[in-house]
């Protein structure tokens, strides 16, 4: 079989396409025909040792796939021979054919493209763990996303509008509103450039936010604190402003509010029952037309640097997918 392999931490590319053995299932393992691998900007750290992940070397890159069961023992969850499926991996996705934990299949209904189901574990995953299980949303509340026109940030937009509550997003360009806008978001707040606490109370009537998903850290993260409503709630997703912030304690005492950390990875480990449920529902979303995610650019496994040079440079609006075909 092909596969993509990292050989060196030289980056992206350092990437070589080789032919391997085909892999052997361990015991509670099924192997799956790989068709599509959604690409993330970890896949570019991963193969530079700068991911929280260090496979030893040789390995592939691309944590989310799709594709088609092509053997498997008994198990209670009904995957079969033949089914289509999804899973999040960590890395190796990113050749013909993957060994597959069973309990991290989960069935692509139809109707569902395998190049859009690759691409939802992670983006999609987060967001709806985050907002749901961390954050309790509920219909009519109030959500504030930073970085609302990353991958991260437009799932949580589009994650929030599904589950009926009014976004406000944040951006930092005028380009980056419409992104957002074009996600679902209700009102866009510039930053840097303004006063996020201030902008947050005007628009929710002096009130404040329900829930802030905060996807860049730095100096957006302690102001929307201030914005938060009582019993708010503000999650931690990541640190895309390189900086992590301080809060000052007293801020959550005096709004009953709560900090939630959002360490999907872990979660799906610990709860995979829970994150099989969530893929679930996200995937009756996409069945159903109800969820439209975008894929930018497919590429084949061929020409996976050119695929990662995409996200490498941050030019990535949209998902960027491998296919196998």
């Amino acid at each position: 079989m092909k596969a993509a392999l990292c050989k060196s931490l030289e980056g992206p590319n350092g990437l070589v396409i080789e032919t391997l053995a085909e892999p052997v299932p361990l015991d509670g393992q099924a192997i799956v025909r790989v068709a599509a691998v959604g690409l993330n900007f970890a896949d570019t750290l991963i193969t530079r040792g700068k991911y929280q992940f260090k496979p030893d070397l040789p390995f592939s890159p691309g944590a989310e796939i799709a594709g088609v069961v092509e053997s498997v023992g008994p198990n209670d969850l009904g995957i079969h021979v033949e089914q289509p499926v999804m899973a999040y991996v960590n890395w190796g996705g990113a050749a013909e054919n993957i060994a597959v934990d069973i309990g991290k299949l989960v069935p692509i209904p139809d109707g569902v493209p395998m190049t859009v189901a690759a691409g939802l574990s992670v983006t999609y995953g987060t967001a709806i763990h985050g907002l749901a299980d961390r954050g309790q949303l509920k219909a009519g509340e109030t959500v504030v996303v930073t970085g609302a026109a990353g991958g991260a940030g437009q799932a949580a937009v589009e994650i929030a509008k599904l589950m009926g509550a009014r976004v406000i997003a944040v951006v930092s360009s005028d380009e980056k509103a419409k992104i957002a806008k074009a996600a679902g978001a209700d009102e866009v707040i510039l930053f840097p450039g303004s006063d996020l606490k201030t902008e947050v109370r005007n628009l929710t009537g002096g009130r404040g936010a329900d829930v802030v998903y905060d996807c860049i850290g730095g100096e957006a993260s302690e102001p929307l604190v201030r914005a938060l409503a009582w019993e708010g709630r503000f999650l931690v997703v990541g640190f895309a402003a390189g900086e992590i912030p301080k809060i000052p304690l007293n801020l959550l005492l005096l709004r009953g509010a709560e900090i939630a950390g959002v360490f999907w990875g872990e979660a799906v480990t610990r709860n995979p029952a829970g994150h099989r449920a969530n893929m679930v529902r996200i995937l009756d979303w996409v069945r159903d037309g109800r969820l439209r995610p975008r894929v930018q650019a497919t590429y084949p496994l061929e020409d996976i640097v050119l695929a990662l040079g995409v996200l490498d440079r941050r030019e990535a609006t949209g998902k960027i997918v491998l296919t196998m075909s």
